[in-house]
């Protein structure tokens, strides 16, 4: 009988493991072009008709934006699950 060694390579840390990813890049990707839609879409619906512009508002269209990025990537139809 003939055994061959069986050689292990330990893991590296699950935090890299995640960060390299392509779908954690790809949501960071589609996250921020989602931010910036969203910053265009209040900039280009309320941002020019007011004199001053909440911070406020701006951030929750951000926040709105980047969520719907988010959920493009993340969402089960997108990984095929529908």
């Amino acid at each position: 009988m003939e055994f061959k060694q069986l050689e292990l390579e330990p893991e590296s840390n699950w935090f890299k493991r995640t960060i390299r990813s392509k779908h954690t890049k790809r949501s960071i990707i589609f996250t921020l072009i989602g931010a910036i839609a969203g910053f265009l879409y209040f900039f280009l619906t309320e941002g020019k008709n007011m004199d001053v512009i909440q911070t406020g508002d701006i951030i929750k269209s951000m926040l709105f934006g980047g969520f719907l990025g988010f959920f493009i990537t993340n969402s089960p139809c997108a990984r095929n699950k529908c």
